[in-house]
């Protein structure tokens, strides 16, 4: 966003341009935005109907929280309403205890994709994200559901781009507080990799144009208070930054 006004850019590593049309029908690059990436706003870069989140997907994750390893994704959605983009405050809900990040990368679809075989599923990836699953983890520990625990407003940091022209090359993630390094792995680690996520999730549901697979996160989950600045990064993709307040 620039002056009040919104708009989508590219940057193919010659400085970012302004670009007509979308992600999902094509962009096409136009001039050179005056001042660059200083002199604009960065939003979420989809609005997506859902989010399908893959909780217990690294082995060492899974042991960290003391559970058994899932045979089969385990699956949850963030809604709508919990997404933010880069530089927006994660906000706090008063009363909620223990508020967690969660470093991930996330699958951008780019088509209508419903029972995707395997074999198919880059065909239907946009590009990838970074989102962080923020947690309110007192709460997670009380129920067997994860709705209420993961679909705050602001729960849902997503960004800084839609990162494409990628593949299954296995990628760093790595979670950040204070310009501290608390997760740190790798996508090779994945428990359920990347093409079978796909595969498995749209025999359930049919996913939509900016919607996004969050694949999980690593071992180093940890509290966040009000103060603090959490850094998600992936590597090949970007950084995603937020600061914490309390909600009043």
């Amino acid at each position: 966003m620039q002056g009040g006004e919104t708009f989508y850019a590219v940057d193919s590593g010659n400085g970012l341009r302004r670009a007509s049309g979308d992600p999902f029908t094509g962009l096409s690059a136009g001039a050179a935005v005056p001042g660059g990436l200083a002199s604009v706003t960065v939003l979420a870069p989809v609005r997506p109907s859902k989010i399908v989140c893959v909780g217990l997907n690294y082995k060492d994750h899974a042991g960290e929280v003391g559970k058994a390893l899932p045979a089969e994704p385990l699956l949850f959605i963030k809604p709508t309403s919990a997404v933010i983009g880069p530089g927006e405050p994660i906000r706090r809900p008063p009363g909620v205890g223990r508020v967690d990040h969660e470093a991930e990368l996330g699958l951008v679809i780019g088509r209508p994709a419903h029972r995707v075989p395997a074999s198919r599923a880059w065909d239907y990836i946009l590009g990838l994200t970074c989102v962080n699953d923020v947690t309110a983890r007192d709460l997670q520990k009380k129920e067997s559901q994860y709705t209420r625990c993961k679909g705050f407003d602001t729960f849902a940091p997503i960004g800084p781009c839609i990162a494409t022209g990628l593949d299954a090359t296995p990628r760093a993630v790595e979670g950040w507080v204070n310009g501290q390094k608390r997760q740190g792995s790798s996508t090779k680690h994945l428990i359920f990799p990347i093409e079978h996520l796909v595969e498995f999730i749209t025999f359930v549901m049919t996913l939509e144009p900016g919607d996004i697979i969050s694949t999980g996160t690593p071992e180093g989950i940890g509290p966040i208070v009000a103060g603090d600045s959490v850094t998600i990064k992936v590597e090949g993709v970007g950084e995603l930054t937020n600061p914490v307040v309390d909600e009043t």
